[in-house]
């Protein structure tokens, strides 16, 4: 019953937002494009050590990340380019976080964590573009667990509760796990012969 309450006040919070930002006539592509600059903020933030900070400007940037779809689809200004740059500026901003982690991690002379922070950038480079090589040969590759909502979430618990370490940790075995799923999914569905259409009578 809570949980529910919780989800309804949430949901009539957002379209409430989404409707206010809707009447700006301001376009969608903004907003994604704007994502990217808080993102860019919590890169400093995390650069200079102040993670409890930062992660709440990533709750932010996560925000502006869900509304602009949402803003798109009510202002009937959905196009297949805004999907294509919403993407990008994805892959921008979490680049841009990490990037962030390796100034905090260089500055703290952990060489180790320097090269962690590496690792995780690979495996999320990597998880988005399997999915994306993948469907260029077959319909789907959804599997795996670290997609990108479930990297960002993991990135504010390690920031707002001081536990980036185990964190990073996680996600750097998590997001490569999850490329090695779609390599053989991939490998799976690649090997299924093609279906044979019956020649129509």
């Amino acid at each position: 019953m809570l949980t529910r309450l919780i989800g309804t006040t949430a949901q009539f919070i957002i379209e409430g937002i989404v409707h206010a930002l809707s009447l700006t006539r301001i376009h969608p592509n903004f907003f994604t494009a704007f994502g990217l600059v808080i993102n860019i903020y919590a890169a400093i933030l995390f650069g200079t050590g102040k993670f409890f900070q930062a992660g709440l400007v990533v709750v932010g940037a996560g925000l502006f990340d869900m509304l602009d779809g949402r803003i798109a689809r009510v202002t009937n200004t959905t196009s297949v380019f805004g999907g294509f740059f919403d993407s990008v500026m994805d892959r921008y901003s979490d680049l841009a976080i990490y990037i962030g982690l390796l100034v905090y991690y260089s500055r703290m002379d952990r060489f180790l964590y320097v090269v962690l922070v590496a690792v995780v950038m690979v495996g999320s480079v990597m998880v988005s573009y399997s999915r994306a090589r993948a469907e260029a040969v077959i319909p789907l590759c959804k599997v795996g667990f670290m997609e990108r909502p479930e990297r960002i979430v993991l990135i504010i618990i390690g920031a707002l509760w001081n536990r980036m370490a185990p964190v990073l940790w996680l996600l750097a075995t998590m997001t490569n796990i999850t490329v090695i799923q779609r390599i053989f999914y991939t490998w799976q569905e690649t090997q299924t012969p093609p279906r044979k259409v019956s020649a129509s009578s």
